[in-house]
């Protein structure tokens, strides 16, 4: 395949390019696609903002938040003024990390763009994240500075007390004058216009960290073509949209569904994003009616949790609904189709690939599959030899495409990336028609009584009963069957634990129901020999189910009855 174009780099600070894993760790990267082919020396703030306004369209809306509404000008000038701040006041060289700490707002848009203008590389994080994690991460990309919204300097402040290497912190306000902080006052005595860095295309722009389903977080480092590439493969190869189109989400900006979905998506095209600060279910379907949004993008636990409210708000403006984050269910799919007409867009994507790589849309989509690879993307099924499976059998999936996996100093690099192929950590199939089909997470395939059970399935049947709000199914040790099914349920609202469809009046009767339910829908070997009734299931910053922690629970929940029983 032809290697990318490559430049010469412009950061004087090397630390990014210096721990990327060597070359012949990475995957193998496809640039066949005519429209793949960039200069070898862009910078990516460039072609997502500035571009629009020399091109004539400054006056577009870009950002939307309540009632303020910034233009492509607009946003640039700010941009700009950022970016001198972090040069001509805090000694920013091209090639620096910077921390950035904010909500999905437009400052914080303003800031992600100031800083790649600088010829700086993004380390976002999620809002919600704790002092200990803020510092794990800053030692780790070794950031020196950071731009925080004062409503989240709290964890910050701690972080930057136990670790050396964040020398400065300059925090903005969210939003009206009166509000403003110091990144405010140090913008407004700044003249306007920035001259941006002449990055090369492979130069890091940004370094996102995996949002730990599975344990500790890895950096994952991300090239200015990158961020171009995931827009023209998934975005211009399976949803067709324009600059007349509203896009909305609920993820995080340091999550790079969200970032994609509401920022370097629509910024490709010069369409505009409305932010919804926080988007819980009837706030989202509120911006819906009001900003008239075309594009929405949400986890399915989101869509799920709209279904209730759909009726009380006007929806004729959406077109397209984008799925991603973790597996739609198809009870889910077909629930919300049924409601408002529309097929939700599933998609698989990664934190190491930046976005989805397999997808649907329109007529391609077959209810309960992921879809097919992406343009400019390959991807296949493989056994643990690393051997192609017939259709119909499951293995590893494996992708490549324009982007992949390049960790930051990391060792699992040799994990992720084998034999030029991504392998995402997901158990999938692939039908005689090339559609993948998603069995489980690897290592949320239960083996018990030598059946291979997907916790994902199970947790499809029990998503279709009207008591099941949310659930999560995994693996809990068992002597006799080596492991049993367990689900831990959420019940609907409104539901008691002692109240059922069939009249039962203990929480038994109620768990007796949901198994009885699952062994009429699957294979009965597969139902939930176990249920626990729990009020919340734990999740990471961007909505994902830490499944590693109910089996943890678990295990642990082992060895104690082992550690207690009679003769131990």
């Amino acid at each position: 395949m032809p290697k990318p174009p490559t430049g010469p780099t412009a950061h004087l600070d090397t630390f990014a390019g210096d721990n990327l894993p060597p070359e012949e760790e990475w995957p193998e990267l496809l640039w066949d696609l005519p429209e793949l082919d960039y200069p070898p020396v862009f910078n990516v703030a460039t072609e997502l903002l500035d571009r629009h306004v020399t091109e004539g369209r400054g006056e577009r809306p870009a950002l939307r938040a309540g009632a303020t509404s910034w233009s492509y000008r607009e946003l640039k000038e700010s941009a700009d003024r950022v970016a001198r701040v972090l040069v001509e006041d805090l000694g920013l060289v091209p090639g620096n990390r910077v921390l950035l700490r904010g909500f999905n707002d437009a400052m914080s848009v303003a800031c992600w763009f100031g800083i790649l203008k600088a010829g700086g590389i993004v380390v976002a994080t999620m809002p919600l994240l704790r002092a200990r994690e803020l510092a794990v991460m800053a030692e780790k990309a070794r950031t020196r500075f950071a731009l925080c919204d004062r409503r989240l300097s709290e964890e910050l402040t701690r972080a930057k007390a136990v670790t050396a290497v964040l020398e400065r912190t300059v925090g903005f306000g969210p939003g009206p004058a009166a509000d403003r902080g110091e990144l405010e006052e140090r913008m407004a005595a700044k003249t306007g216009g920035f001259e941006n860095v002449a990055t090369a295309a492979d130069d890091v722009c940004l370094i996102a960290f995996t949002s730990g389903t599975t344990g500790k977080p890895k950096g994952t480092m991300h090239f200015h073509r990158d961020l171009l590439a995931s827009a023209d493969s998934f975005f211009r190869g399976t949803l067709p949209a324009g600059p007349e189109d509203v896009f909305c989400g609920s993820a995080p900006l340091a999550f790079t569904f969200g970032l994609g979905m509401e920022v370097v998506f629509p910024f490709r095209i010069g369409a505009s994003a409305v932010f919804c600060e926080k988007p819980s279910p009837e706030a989202l379907l509120q911006t819906v009616e009001e900003a008239g949004v075309t594009v929405l993008a949400t986890a399915p636990t989101a869509y799920r949790a709209m279904l209730p409210h759909l009726e009380r708000y006007d929806l004729s403006s959406l077109r397209l609904c984008v799925s991603a984050g973790e597996t739609l269910p198809r009870a889910t799919w077909e629930a919300w189709h049924r409601v408002t007409g529309l097929g939700i867009v599933d998609g698989i994507g990664s934190t190491e690939m930046f976005h989805i790589f397999i997808s649907a849309a329109g007529d391609d989509i077959r209810p309960g599959a992921t879809g097919r690879p992406v343009r400019g993307y390959q991807a296949m099924v493989v056994d643990e030899d690393f051997r192609p499976v017939p259709p119909g059998e499951v293995g590893r999936l494996a992708v490549r495409g324009p982007t992949g996996c390049r960790y930051l100093a990391d060792e699992r690099q040799r994990e992720y990336v084998v034999n030029g192929w991504n392998l995402t950590g997901d158990t999938y199939r692939v039908d005689e028609d090339g559609y993948f089909w998603f069995e489980a997470r690897s290592d949320d395939m239960i083996l018990s009584s030598g059946y291979n059970i997907s916790a994902p399935e199970v947790e499809d049947a029990l998503l279709e009963h009207p008591a099941v709000a949310e659930c999560a199914v995994v693996a809990t040790p068992d002597e006799e069957r080596g492991s049993l099914v367990k689900a831990f349920v959420v019940l609907a609202a409104g539901v008691e634990p002692a109240e059922g469809r069939g009249g039962g009046s203990r929480p038994d009767d109620l768990v007796k129901e949901l198994q009885a339910f699952v062994k009429e829908r699957i294979a009965p070997y597969k139902y939930p020999r176990a249920i626990e009734l729990v009020d919340a299931l734990p999740r990471t910053e961007t909505g994902k189910v830490q499944r590693f922690k109910l089996r943890q629970r678990e295990e642990e929940r082992a060895r104690e009855r082992a550690a207690a029983a009679p003769g131990s």
